[in-house]
């Protein structure tokens, strides 16, 4: 792609998610959530494949459908309350609307179906925007109405998403649809705290993106998108396998890495609010992710390919990919877990 065509497109995609960030009005909201949808467009559609047309298609429709939601839900609340604040939603119909487009533009279940299939159709850096980037604008409307928002309708889109993120990565061997399916587990841990501690949502959200970006990092690193890949890195690059295997255990949750502390803190604020039966579903829902992330770290680490020689080549080329970013998310993704007292200090 042409670099001048990609830095409007990339400077769009900031414009569009900023704009929504700092807007209190339904219509300036929605323009923002907009143009960061037509920003990507283009950056999904880039490879001239079947595939990814079809992931195109897929992600301009759902996006569409959530967005005419949106408009429709605020026209509805400005019409019976005369009011268009973000804040200030108090028509019930207009909330449950827009509470299912919000998570129908950031693939929480049960309106998940088109985030596997449109990833999947997807290169590893468009992947991680689409996992990242593109999930901030609409968190931060959710941020904004969670005090209204209707409790069940949170809750059991939180213990849908988890259930069904854990689940539904069990059987797959496409290591950008696993990551999807990882997505929407986490996406679940975020917002069933929503309501009770939306400071804690917003800290898991960091958390998420700094090891989902380390996860699509690795993978691009090593070029691979498939489990039976990933059996050829440990040859390649063992010390990096190795810190990719503590990143995919630190999305499981597992201590002492830093993806514990989102959910520790968060089956605390589940318990202290009264939720244990909630608390305990989501522990074990929990497991069902750790499954499929450990059979991935088995995969990249115990496993070693057929007729590979385990020596390192020696006229292998070396990696020309800047690993700084890589670095950098890789060791947040493993040490945070000891500054948990402070950053509870910032977050209560």
């Amino acid at each position: 792609m042409n670099p001048y065509v990609l830095a409007i497109l990339l400077s769009s995609l900031g414009i569009g998610t900023t704009l929504t960030f700092a807007s209190s009005h339904w219509l300036l909201a929605w323009m923002g959530l907009e143009i960061s949808t037509l920003a990507i467009i283009p950056l999904v559609a880039q490879q001239h494949h079947p595939r990814a047309v079809e992931a195109t298609t897929k992600y301009f429709l759902t996006q569409a459908t959530a967005a005419a939601m949106i408009l429709f839900a605020s026209t509805t609340n400005a019409w019976t309350t005369g009011e268009w604040n973000i804040q200030e939603m108090s028509n019930p119909t207009a909330l449950v609307l827009i509470t299912m487009a919000l998570a129908l533009k950031i693939g929480l279940a049960p309106v998940h179906y088109w985030l596997p299939e449109v990833l999947q159709g997807l290169d590893l850096t468009t992947g991680l925007i689409l996992s990242t980037w593109q999930k901030l604008a609409p968190f931060a409307l959710i941020y904004q109405i969670s005090p209204m928002m209707n409790p069940s309708l949170v809750i059991m889109l939180g213990l849908a998403s988890t259930i069904i993120g854990g689940w539904g990565g069990l059987n797959q061997t496409q290591l950008r649809k696993i990551l999807a399916y990882s997505s929407i587990a986490h996406l679940g841990w975020m917002m069933i705290v929503m309501q009770y501690s939306p400071n804690l949502a917003i800290l898991n959200l960091t958390l998420y993106i700094t090891m989902t970006s380390a996860a699509f990092l690795t993978c691009k690193n090593v070029a691979s998108t498939k489990l039976s890949t990933l059996t050829l890195t440990w040859s390649k690059t063992p010390m990096m396998t190795t810190m990719a295997m503590m990143t995919l255990l630190s999305l499981g949750g597992l201590p002492p890495l830093t993806g514990f502390m989102p959910k520790w803190l968060i089956l605390q604020e589940l318990t202290k609010q009264n939720l244990p039966l909630t608390a305990s579903i989501m522990a074990l829902a929990a497991l069902l992710s750790l499954f499929f992330y450990l059979r991935m770290c088995y995969a990249m680490t115990l496993t070693i390919a057929p007729n590979t020689n385990t020596n390192t080549s020696t006229w292998r080329q070396k990696s020309s990919q800047t690993t700084m970013t890589l670095s950098i998310t890789t060791t947040l993704a493993l040490i945070l877990l000891p500054i948990t007292p402070a950053i509870m200090a910032l977050t209560t």
